[in-house]
């Protein structure tokens, strides 16, 4: 078939095509007869395309765990001139981050202000913190970003990580070379390692939150005793269907590698997959799906309850970065204090609002800020809250319209000079603990 010519594609048929599961084997083709069929490698693929293979991990890992998608495409991504760096100054941070010293203040953030100038995602991404050395993939990045124009021939890709990508205002569409899809706020999309994308802007600026993960790719958690279901179900992530641009025009690749950020131009677009099979792919996933279990007796259940995705280590049970949600629920509790007590906790904490309010604060945690609990720093409820959840009649109560999230890492988040020298910065953020009445204990 090398001599057939590529038959024009319907591009309205695949927008927004999407396929299901999680780390699933996929198969998609965006023309018939793109896909090889019974091998992966024929020695003169249909079309005259390029075979090239992405891996996610290395070759030799226990099968369960290899990751890995074989793309046919116009063009071989070898095909480039050299790497430069990247002129533009930028907010975008690595690994080992020692800007400062690491500190054990707890810290908020107001949001992120929307940008003068026309920004695009890759200028518009501004790092709060991370831990962790990009170059022995251990550990993770925490980013926010406010963009207000759509990367217009230009594309990005990560060679440090992968990218979970939180939307908390607009939307985001994403082309990546594997296909098309769009997040909103309250869906997360997940971008694995290397793989390029462009950032558009269909419904104007947008604002949310970036965790670059360097370690072990995020899975579903284990559910041990919770039992087969629960949780985020494999079947409610959606991959998109292969599409591809024939694109002759000029396209701009910028490349993160080793925290630095590298460019080169294309003489064609990079979006050129015909077709792809395997388990090595973007995907998205609705948070409002999440099947959220609570008690149905007394006491508020440890956060890793709210798991939705995991990045673990070789100690078992301890994650180099989870990814934590705080969906609308049911509260029924007898006798409890309902929302999260008082704690100090090994894990280091970064949480993000997508919207409405956090149970556990009463104000000053806004959509779109942030704020940073580290290991062993003691947080909890402010004072407000607390008085309200200890006077509370304890009948069953929602907790509804409300979307919070939590990145939660092993090692120590160290922040960054803009984090902690930011004017965002909430420098009261203490006084929400002051006022607690010393109890009366005779």
């Amino acid at each position: 078939m090398p001599d057939q010519a590529m038959p024009a594609l319907d591009t309205e048929v695949r927008v927004g095509t999407m396929m299901s599961g999680f780390g699933n084997h996929f198969a998609s083709e965006a023309v018939a007869g793109a896909l090889p069929v019974g091998r992966n490698a024929p020695q003169r693929p249909a079309f005259g395309l390029y075979t090239e293979q992405l891996s996610g991990t290395a070759f030799t890992v226990p099968r369960a765990e290899a990751r890995r998608s074989w793309l046919y495409r116009l063009r071989p991504t070898a095909n480039h001139p050299a790497y430069r760096a990247y002129g533009k100054k930028t907010l975008l941070r690595s690994a080992p981050f020692d800007e400062i010293p690491p500190s054990p203040n707890r810290m908020r953030w107001d949001p992120l202000a929307l940008p003068e100038a026309p920004t695009d995602f890759v200028d518009g991404l501004i790092t709060y913190g991370g831990n962790g050395d990009v170059s022995d993939g251990r550990g993770a990045a925490l980013h926010l970003y406010a963009v207000t124009a759509s990367m217009q021939g230009r594309a990005f890709g990560n060679a440090d990580g992968e990218l979970l990508i939180i939307p908390q205002s607009g939307t985001l569409r994403l082309v990546t070379e594997f296909g098309r899809f769009d997040v909103s706020p309250q869906l997360v999309a997940l971008i694995p390692r290397g793989v390029r994308f462009r950032v558009e802007l269909p419904d104007g600026p947008a604002r949310g939150y970036v965790c670059e993960n360097y370690g072990a790719l995020f899975r579903l958690p284990d559910l041990g005793p919770i039992g087969a279901n629960g949780l985020a179900n494999p079947r409610d992530f959606e991959t998109p269907a292969a599409w591809f641009e024939d694109d002759d025009s000029p396209c701009e690749v910028i490349q993160k590698f080793q925290g630095g950020l590298w460019t080169t131009t294309l003489d064609h677009g990079p979006f050129d997959v015909a077709a792809w099979h395997g388990n090595l792919a973007p995907c998205r996933y609705d948070l409002r799906r999440f099947n959220t279990i609570n008690t149905v007796s007394f006491d508020h259940p440890d956060p890793s309850i709210f798991t939705v995705l995991t990045s673990p280590t070789d100690t078992p049970g301890r994650a180099n970065c989870d990814f934590v949600i705080f969906p609308p629920r049911w509260m029924v509790a007898e006798d409890t204090f309902r929302p999260p007590w008082f704690h100090r906790n090994v894990m280091s904490e970064f949480m993000g609002l997508i919207h409405g309010a956090y149970d556990a604060k009463a104000g000053g945690f806004a959509p779109g800020g942030a704020s940073l609990h580290n290991q062993m720093s003691g947080h909890g409820p402010d004072q407000a809250s607390h008085a309200a959840a200890s006077m509370a009649e304890l009948k069953p109560h929602k907790i509804d319209n409300t979307m919070a999230f939590m990145l939660e890492t092993s090692a120590v988040i160290r922040p960054t000079r803009f984090a902690v020298e930011s004017p965002l910065m909430q420098l009261d953020y203490d006084d929400c603990w002051a006022g607690f009445a010393k109890a009366a204990v005779r």
